[in-house]
């Protein structure tokens, strides 16, 4: 961590995902309703009386940590892939990983909270944006009557059209797909997790999900997957 007055944080939690990898992780938290994940206290914090009452919450948000994007430099400027990045807008004006301290924040559903003799308290959350073994420096409640600002505008973010690809997933590939994992994949694909500035209707894509890759290819809104293989 730099700046300021903040010598160092720790991480509370670590999150575990489907994503071993960032390919494919949704650029924003909520956009794959089903997409699961479980939020695992480090030893210190395995406490139940840390999370008495967050039950009644149906939202919690997540700060955390880049931490497959930490930079010793960072740029005043980004490209973000909201704008096919190919634009640069200021650093401070977007979600980008890359910034002075790597820091991201995300609104889950907490659907459940779970306790473990050995792990203590997990939390089931849905929705995340987090690649498996992200650090977790802080959890808070969403409170809707502070958190929410219905009349709020989004800048460049709500000028440029938000589209879904169709899928095509062949069945005797997606029965390789756990059932349970099924629809969190879909919709994952479906936000479409290439890089915004590449668009070859040739090119072959893998996507490490859930213990599988997954191949795919991309021409004008549909995605066709053309490969699964279970990953040892």
């Amino acid at each position: 961590m730099s700046g300021g007055d903040l010598a160092t944080i720790e991480a509370i939690a670590h999150i575990r995902s489907p994503f071993s990898s960032k390919f494919g992780v949704p650029r924003q938290s909520g956009l794959v309703a089903d997409l699961r994940a479980t939020v695992v206290f480090c030893p210190k914090y395995r406490s139940r009386e840390a999370v008495r009452g967050l039950e009644g919450f149906s939202h919690i948000w997540l700060i955390w940590r880049f931490h497959q994007a930490v930079r010793e430099n960072w740029s005043p400027t980004v490209r973000p892939p909201r704008l096919g990045g190919n634009q640069r807008v200021g650093v401070f004006a977007t979600r980008s990983p890359f910034r002075p301290n790597a820091l991201g924040l995300s609104a889950v559903r907490l659907e459940g909270i779970a306790y473990d003799p050995e792990l203590g308290p997990v939390l089931h959350v849905a929705g995340a944006d987090l690649m498996d073994g992200t650090p977790i420096f802080d959890i808070k409640p969403y409170v809707p009557y502070a958190d929410s600002y219905p009349d709020s505008t989004g800048g460049f973010a709500d000028q440029v059209e938000r589209q879904t690809l169709h899928i095509v997933f062949p069945p005797e590939l997606l029965e390789q797909i756990p059932a349970e994992h099924r629809e969190a994949l879909t919709g994952v694909l479906a936000q479409d997790p290439r890089p915004s500035y590449q668009d070859d209707p040739e090119r072959v894509y893998g996507m490490d999900f859930a213990g599988y890759n997954v191949r795919f290819a991309v021409a004008g809104d549909t995605l066709t997957v053309c490969g699964v293989e279970h990953l040892h």
